[in-house]
C-alpha cells in the first residue's frame, strides 16, 4: 500500500443525504459495523454529506455509528449531489471510495465486506450493486397503490430488517435502471465502489450536471467508469441497495411525469457528452453469493433477459 493510504481506512464511502431525517438513520446504521458482516469498523469510514437540507440531519445522529462515521454540512450546497460528491471524496482516507449518491438508499449485510474482498482482488476495478424499491412496485407507480413512509415504516417494522438484511429481498421490487438484475447490464449503480486513484483519473463526477438530484450524473459517471481502458468491472451478487420512499427528484415522482423528466436529463447529457445516452458496451462479471432471498429475482432476471431476445 502506498505512504498516502497508510494507517488509514481500506475503504471509505460517501453518503450524500438531503431532506432525509427519516430515511438517514437506516440508512447510516446498514452501513455501520452494527450490522455490516464479515469486515472490522477500522476497515472503513462513512462521510455522511448532508447536501444543504432545509432540516438538517443532526450531526450526533451520525456521529453515535462509531469512531469512523463523520458528518459534513453543506451550507447554501448546489441542488446536485456532484459537488458534494467529489468534496467527500477529497476528505477521504482511504484507499478504495464507495458512491453512496442517493443517502435513501439501504444496504445488504455483507454488502461492503464482498465489494472490498472483490475490489482487493481484482484491482484496478469498477464494482456494482443493483438497486431494488422498496415497496410492491418501483416507486413511481406504489403511490397510486397505496404505498407511502407509514406503510414503508411498518413494513420494515415488521421483517425486522436490522436483524436480517436480506429479508429486504422479500419486501422490493427492482429499480427501473436495474430492471435485467444480475444477469443484464445496468445503467447505473447507487452504491458504487473503485480506487480512489481511478476516481482521480476520472475526474469525479462532472459538476456540469447541474439539474436538481443530478439528472443523469450517475449514470454518466457509472459509464464512464465501466468503459475505462483496463478496468475490472463486477456486480455483486446476492447484495443490493433498496430505496426509500421520500418524494426524491426522480425514484418517488408521479409515472407521468418521469418521460417528460428524462428528455429534460438525456438533453443535458447529450449537450454535455456530444451524443444520446445509451447504456454501457460492458457486461459486468458477478461477484458474491446466491443467497436464497434473492433466488425469486435470479429467475426474474432471467425472465428479463429471455423475453428480450424473445425465448419465451
Amino acid at each position: 500500500m502506498s505512504e498516502e493510504y497508510r494507517g488509514g481506512p481500506r475503504l471509505s464511502v460517501i453518503a450524500v443525504f438531503y431532506n432525509m431525517r427519516r430515511e438517514a438513520p437506516r440508512t447510516l446504521y446498514s452501513l455501520s459495523a452494527a450490522y455490516q458482516v464479515g469486515l472490522d469498523a477500522r476497515d472503513y469510514e462513512v462521510i455522511a454529506i448532508d447536501n444543504g437540507s432545509t432540516v438538517p440531519l443532526d450531526p450526533a445522529a451520525t456521529a453515535r455509528h462509531g469512531a469512523g462515521f463523520r458528518h459534513v454540512h453543506i451550507r447554501n450546497a448546489h441542488p446536485s449531489p456532484a459537488s458534494a460528491i467529489n468534496r467527500g471524496v477529497r476528505e477521504s482516507r482511504g484507499r478504495y471510495v464507495g458512491i453512496l449518491i442517493d443517502g435513501a438508499r439501504m444496504a445488504t449485510p455483507g454488502l461492503l465486506a464482498t465489494a472490498l474482498e472483490c475490489l482487493e482482488g481484482h484491482d484496478p476495478a469498477v464494482v456494482g450493486t443493483v438497486g431494488f424499491h422498496l415497496g410492491p412496485d418501483i416507486q413511481t407507480r406504489s403511490p397510486e397503490q397505496g404505498y407511502n413512509q407509514q406503510v414503508e415504516d411498518e413494513l420494515l417494522e415488521r421483517i425486522d430488517w436490522a436483524r436480517n438484511g436480506y429479508r429486504l429481498f422479500d419486501v422490493s421490487a427492482p429499480a427501473g435502471s436495474s430492471r435485467g438484475g444480475w444477469l443484464d447490464r445496468i445503467a447505473e449503480s447507487n452504491l458504487l465502489f473503485m480506487p480512489r486513484r481511478l476516481y482521480d483519473e476520472l475526474g469525479g463526477f462532472d459538476e456540469r450536471f447541474d439539474l436538481p438530484g443530478g439528472g443523469f450524473v450517475n449514470l454518466d459517471f457509472y459509464k464512464r467508469a465501466c468503459e475505462h481502458p483496463g478496468v475490472g468491472l463486477y456486480t455483486l451478487l446476492g447484495e443490493a441497495s433498496f430505496h426509500q420512499i421520500h418524494g426524491g427528484t426522480m425514484a418517488n415522482r408521479p409515472a407521468a411525469d418521469v418521460p417528460r423528466e428524462l428528455e429534460v436529463y438525456r438533453a443535458q447529457y447529450a449537450a454535455i457528452r456530444g451524443v444520446p445516452y445509451d447504456l454501457p458496451t460492458r457486461t459486468p462479471k458477478l461477484y458474491g453469493y446466491s443467497r436464497r432471498e434473492t433466488w425469486r429475482w435470479l429467475r426474474h432476471s432471467a425472465d428479463e433477459l429471455m423475453r428480450h431476445w424473445g425465448l419465451t
